[in-house]
This record gives structure tokens, C-alpha cells and sequence, in this order.
């Protein structure tokens, strides 16, 4: 499971990530707090709109990104966006701290956040490949998500005890402070130890490469759509969170934190079982979506505050293994030379769909309650679901047949598929 770690490197790179990950944790629940009671009266369009300036740089910058995270050293790009979304953390703690912050703020400070990680996120996906060997990229896919969600797990509930205690802005300069840790981390990178891949030539046209590769490959197309119904109106935690738990019941922001850190039990959980599989398996992708629309459904439901608690462990788990399947499927199946502009399209679908899906499900939980927008996310669970029954259909043979009275699924891969996977493989073996 933590085969990863043998390398010195990348027990180097988590130690230092595992770190900052928590202080934007606790940085994401203090800002949606502050936001949602502090500079507005629970609005939860208002969260909305500063989750969309947050998300949708990733989209429109997407060119640029993928193209950055290919051509340039990553280790350095990396230095430059962890410094400057630490100083950005630091100046919105300042003003805070000093009581001058305005929703205004807000909104300009997560737009350039927004602007930064949108460089920051294809390099720091594809820069796994350069710290761990090719048959271990899928587990050290598994393992970030599971360091990132372990993050979740301790980052709200701390988040939410310090608001409570000494006020947000003092939560945003920890999370500045922390971003040291992954600085000092890609300093102390042993360099000799690198798995350098080959970088992409420069050359006209390079900066579409990325979806001409993607347009040739249906499995990549369709888990790209997948994430795009999900990551758009499914993982609007925040909004979701945050309403349940201030205008359903009626709670303070120390219980809102303790949501945000039981709902990554499940994600911490789901991540592990994927570090478990010896490569990610596309039908864990559908498996995944069924299960999350089921749980946001059973999450709308629950009558009390502990109860939503339970079925957030369910959506933790569902959400983190289709996203981590997803996310090591793409990876390992991709042509190193186009893995950061593949990456970056991912991510763009991934968060960049943020900005229209968040808005539209907080003006939801403002007109009609938090419970129909957490329906919203059931939804595009059970759609996301649908669409990749329907690839198994057209491109795996996928058939129900009855023998007797119990129904027999089988999956008989036709020729267009049989090459797809071929082609993956190959790839995959390029990598390693």
C-alpha cells in the first residue's frame, strides 16, 4: 500500500505536502466561514461566486498551463507558485487580522489564488512521474489523494476550533507559514534521484496537442466528462457543508469544521483502497459515481446533524475513489510528452467547472434549501454513472443477459476497444 514511500524522494516531497495540505484546508474552511456569517448573512451564493473566482482561471488559463507543466523545469515552477500562494495567504491574514477585510477582498484574493494554481496543479499532478518509478505512479497517485484528504481529515476541524478561538484571519497566516514546509521539501529534493522525462519539443501547434491526443481517446473522453458532471455539481463541499450546518442545524463553526474532518475519513479511507490496486480499473470509475449520487441523495435526507455526518463518510469514500481511479487512469495512460497538457485539461475540467456549477447550486440552497442542492449533487452522481454505462455499451460489448430469471453481465470488448487498450498499454510501458 505504501510502496511509494521506499524512494527518498517521494517520502520527502509527502513529508513537506502533508503539511502544507492542512493549512489549505484550514484556509478553505476559515474563508467559506467568514464569507457565508461574517461579511454576508448566510448567503450561499455569495460562497458560490468566490469558489467560481477561485476555480475558473483553470479553464480559461488552460492552454498556458498544460503548456508550462510540459516545456518548464516543473521543481522550479512548483517553488514559484507554493511561494506566491503563500504570500497571497499572508497579506488576506493581515487584513484580516487587522478587521479591514471586505467581501471584496475576498473575491480578488481568490481570484488570484485561482490565477496561481492554475499553473500549480498540472505540475504538481505530472511531478509524481519524476519522483517515483513507472509501476509505482498509480500508488503514488493513491497516496497524495490520501495525504490530501488525511489534510481534510485535521485542516477544518483545527480551522474550526482557531475561528472559533482567535478569528479567521489568524488561521490564514498559519496556512501562509506552512507553505515553508513545501518549499523546503523541493529544495531538499536529491536531483541525481529524479525520474527526468523527456520534455516536450516546442514547436507550432504544440499548445492543442494536448486535445488532439484527448479527441483520439474515447476512455480518456469519457472519464472527462464523468468528472466534468461531478467535479461541476457534485463536489460543491463547501456550499453544501457550510448551509447544512448553519441553516438546517443551526450549528457554530466548530461543528462545521468537525463535518468537513468526518467527511474525509471516507475520502482518507477511499484513497488507501485505491493505493491498494496494482493499477486504477475503469469500473471502479462507475462503481464510484453510482455510489456518490446515493450518498449526496441519503445526505439530503437525514433528519439530524450526526446522522449527515454518517452519510458524508459515504460520499468521502465514493467521491475520492472515483476521482483518485480518474485521476491514475489518465496518468499512466497518457504519453509522457503530452502528460502535462493532458493533465492540465483534466484539472481544468476538474475545478475549472467550478464557476458554473458552484453559483447554480448556491443560488438552489438560497431559493429552495441546502437539501434540494445537495439532491443537485445526487443527480449528476447517477448522470455521471449513466454515461459510463454507455461507453461500456459502445466501446466494451457491455450486454445483460438473463439466464433463467437472474440477469448475467457481460463484457465482450469489440475491436475499437481491444485497440484502445492496447494503446494504453503500450503507453504505460513507455512510462515504466
Amino acid at each position: 500500500m505504501f510502496r511509494s514511500l521506499a524512494g527518498v524522494n517521494y517520502r520527502i516531497w509527502a513529508a513537506g505536502a502533508i503539511v502544507s495540505n492542512v493549512g489549505t484546508w484550514m484556509q478553505r474552511t476559515a474563508q467559506d466561514w467568514i464569507v457565508l456569517t461574517e461579511l454576508t448573512h448566510n448567503n450561499a451564493a455569495a460562497v458560490g461566486f468566490v469558489m467560481a473566482l477561485q476555480f475558473g482561471p483553470q479553464l480559461l488559463l488552460l492552454p498556458v498551463t498544460g503548456w508550462a507543466a510540459d516545456h518548464l523545469d516543473r521543481r522550479r515552477l512548483l517553488m514559484a507558485t507554493q511561494g506566491a500562494m503563500g504570500i497571497l495567504g499572508l497579506a488576506l491574514g493581515i487584513l484580516t487580522v487587522t478587521h479591514v477585510v471586505q467581501l471584496w477582498h475576498v473575491y480578488v484574493f481568490a481570484l488570484l489564488l485561482g490565477i496561481v494554481a492554475s499553473f500549480d496543479a498540472p505540475a504538481r499532478q505530472t511531478f509524481v512521474s519524476e519522483l517515483v518509478a513507472g509501476p509505482n505512479l498509480s500508488n503514488a497517485v493513491a497516496l497524495n489523494s490520501a495525504s490530501f484528504n488525511a489534510a481534510r481529515l485535521i485542516g477544518p476541524a483545527v480551522a474550526g476550533l482557531l475561528v472559533a478561538a482567535v478569528g479567521a484571519g489568524w488561521v490564514f497566516l498559519i496556512n501562509a507559514a506552512t507553505f515553508g514546509a513545501v518549499l523546503l521539501s523541493l529544495m531538499t529534493l536529491r536531483k541525481d534521484k529524479l525520474y527526468r522525462n523527456e520534455r516536450a519539443k516546442r514547436h507550432r501547434g504544440g499548445l492543442v496537442d494536448g486535445f488532439r491526443y484527448v479527441r483520439r481517446r474515447p476512455d480518456i473522453l469519457v472519464i472527462l466528462v464523468m468528472v466534468f458532471l461531478i467535479g461541476t455539481f457534485g463536489l460543491n463541499f463547501p456550499i453544501f457543508i457550510s448551509t447544512m450546518s448553519v441553516t438546517v442545524f443551526h450549528q457554530g463553526a466548530g461543528e462545521y469544521g468537525i463535518l468537513s474532518s468526518v467527511m474525509a475519513i471516507g475520502s482518507v479511507v477511499g484513497a488507501l483502497l485505491a493505493a491498494r490496486r496494482e493499477r486504477p480499473r475503469i469500473a471502479m470509475l462507475f462503481a464510484g459515481a453510482a455510489l456518490f449520487g446515493a450518498g449526496c441523495a441519503l445526505a439530503a435526507v437525514m433528519p439530524t446533524y450526526w446522522l449527515f455526518a454518517l452519510a458524508l463518510i459515504v460520499i468521502g469514500v465514493s467521491s475520492q475513489t472515483l476521482m483518485t481511479t480518474a485521476n491514475g487512469t489518465v496518468q499512466m495512460t497518457t504519453d509522457p510528452v503530452l502528460r502535462g497538457r493532458v493533465m492540465a485539461i483534466y484539472m481544468a475540467i476538474f475545478m475549472g467547472g467550478t464557476p458554473i456549477g458552484a453559483p447554480i447550486v448556491g443560488w438552489v440552497a438560497d431559493t429552495f434549501g441546502p437539501r434540494w442542492a445537495m439532491g443537485v449533487g445526487a443527480a449528476s452522481g447517477f448522470l455521471a454513472a449513466l454515461v459510463g454505462v454507455f461507453y461500456l455499451v459502445k466501446y466494451r460489448g457491455l450486454r445483460v443477459r438473463f439466464s433463467g430469471v437472474r440477469p448475467r453481465v457481460t463484457l465482450s470488448p469489440r475491436e475499437e476497444a481491444r485497440e484502445d487498450l492496447e494503446g494504453a498499454e503500450a503507453t504505460a510501458t513507455r512510462t515504466s
